[in-house]
């Protein structure tokens, strides 16, 4: 395995699993690499207090410093839950620690059964590319599959702890890696993957286009009604979704954004449509813009 990162300071994601024992591994490798071991306890499980001491042990044998949080999230919770209060975590340790990007061991396996979730939740284009290498979230391991990472750690008689619920498939990721997954064969599976790399190309250019043509509405921070309404109603929900993340607005469903988009193009001039966290949009004769209402 080869993995290379561009010198600098990164916070690196370290659960005491085997893909992140496996990364860490690899990072250490790099003289020219100046790590922070960052690690975060969900509180979800009874031992997961063990998987701290372990990581905390990890770093100290590499020579690293150690920095974790814990939590009391509790049994039941949620994936997203979890991961948003890890992610606040590990960018609290990126920006104390003053590093360019936050490295996590997502492999070839999360990547495809991210977008498998991501399809049977309904979600849209981006969903199936939403796990990527980015400049803020490195992602090394992405070429790397589960067994290939496995047999590095054998290699190099590298120990890791085994998460217990991941082998709990109440939890739909689970469902995903165990039950379907596996069902694929090679060239399926290649076949996927093929087609998740054409579909980021795609995302890549539309988020261009769209990019374009908010630049060319005559007034800033604001969307042409008429203009919008004229789109096809597919094309209108990309641009309105686009828009409303370029305004720092990314809580929004599926359904919210098929409400808005309907609502914007035929609504009653001067009505509101609600959006998330007290937003919405203000519906004007001629033009589309947002407010954020106080309570």
């Amino acid at each position: 395995m080869d993995i290379k990162l561009v010198p600098g300071k990164y916070v690196v994601a370290v659960s005491g699993g085997v893909d992140s024992v496996v990364l860490l591994d690899l990072l250490s490798r790099q003289p020219e690499l100046r790590l922070t071991v960052a690690h975060f306890d969900h509180g979800i499980r009874p031992d997961s207090g063990a998987d701290r001491l372990f990581v905390q042990t990890l770093a100290k044998k590499y020579g690293l410093p150690f920095v974790y949080d814990a939590a009391q999230l509790g049994p039941g919770t949620s994936e997203a839950t979890a991961r948003q209060a890890r992610y606040q975590f590990l960018e609290q340790a990126r920006r104390a620690s003053r590093a360019a990007s936050i490295v996590t061991a997502h492999h070839q396996d999360d990547l495809l059964e991210t977008a498998v979730l991501n399809l049977l939740r309904g979600t849209g284009r981006k969903g199936l590319t939403s796990l990527q290498d980015r400049t803020s979230i490195r992602r090394p391991l992405l070429a790397y599959a589960k067994p290939t990472i496995i047999a590095y750690a054998k290699a190099h008689d590298l120990a890791w702890h085994e998460d217990s619920t991941n082998h709990d498939q109440s939890y739909r990721r689970n469902y995903v890696r165990q039950s379907l997954l596996p069902k694929l064969p090679v060239a399926g599976r290649q076949r996927l993957l093929e087609v998740l790399a054409a579909q980021r190309a795609v995302n890549e250019e539309l988020d261009r286009l769209l990019t374009n043509y908010l630049h060319l509405q005559p007034v800033s921070g604001v969307l042409d009604r008429a203009a919008f309404a004229r789109l096809p109603h597919a094309v209108a929900k990309e641009v309105l979704a686009s828009w409303l993340r370029a305004n720092g607005l990314s809580n929004f469903d599926r359904k919210t954004l098929e409400n808005v988009t309907v609502r914007a193009k035929v609504g009653r001039a001067g009505s509101l449509a609600a959006l998330k966290d007290d937003n919405c949009l203000v519906i004007g004769v001629s033009q589309l813009a947002l407010r954020h209402i106080e309570r």
